[in-house]
């Protein structure tokens, strides 16, 4: 295949988004990104830093909306299914489930390798109160990903301290979450459980689109466009 007729078969985020509503009406952009920002997807770039996804970048998608709504697997376990799809082959149904992979524990050293952070830089984001790890404990997945982002952030002039905002409204946002499916959730029910969290996962991404929602509008309005 020559590399114009490799572009021309990538699609935008909205060509995407046309392509599953017919099967999945609730999917949205924020949706699609959302399960990009899991590693469930990983589309490619222009140098205007666009989008563009591939064929199999779409039924990678396709199957991961199809598990969600249909079997109520989390996320994770989606995530080990899908991998099989890197060498090529759309699975035609959903398989069992694996056993859980082990959580990712990160010393300090291992921390500051995996972010390229300064040894101060993780010093005022350990004191900042945004991580995970207990004092003298291991690092998670999640703390690394949110190291990675504060380093993004860092470059606009912002500390780990500024961005104490974003924990209090986190926090609060998961109470409302646990109020909306915290009784389902401690069913003694396996599939009553399983669909508390397959809820619980649509809730966040609902939540993360509104607070995005909320900041863009409030930008505009700031910046007077």
């Amino acid at each position: 295949m020559t590399s114009a007729a490799s572009s021309e078969a990538r699609l935008s985020i909205g060509d995407v988004l046309a392509s599953l509503r017919p099967d999945f009406p609730d999917v949205t952009i924020s949706k699609i990104r959302f399960l990009e920002a899991q590693g469930l997807v990983d589309p490619s770039r222009t140098p205007a830093g666009y989008r563009k996804f591939s064929p199999l970048d779409v039924e990678r998608l396709r199957y991961v909306l199809t598990a969600q709504r249909d079997h109520y697997l989390p996320l994770k376990v989606i995530k080990d299914q899908v991998d099989a799809l890197e060498a090529g082959s759309v699975p035609t149904e959903v398989p069992v489930r694996r056993p859980p992979t082990p959580p990712v524990r990160l010393t300090r050293e291992q921390m500051l390798a995996e972010t390229g952070m300064t040894e101060a830089a993780l010093d005022q984001l350990d004191s900042s109160g945004l991580l995970n790890r207990r004092r003298g404990g291991h690092y998670d997945a999640d703390d690394m990903a949110l190291a990675r982002v504060v380093c993004r952030v860092e470059y606009f002039g912002l500390e780990p301290r500024h961005l104490r905002a974003f924990k209090g409204a986190a926090d609060r946002e998961l109470g409302l979450l646990q109020q909306a499916v915290g009784n389902r959730n401690r069913s003694r029910d396996p599939m009553a459980t399983q669909r508390a969290r397959t809820e619980a996962e649509q809730l966040l991404e609902l939540f993360l689109e509104l607070h995005a929602t909320l900041l863009r509008a409030g930008a505009r309005r700031e910046m007077g466009t």
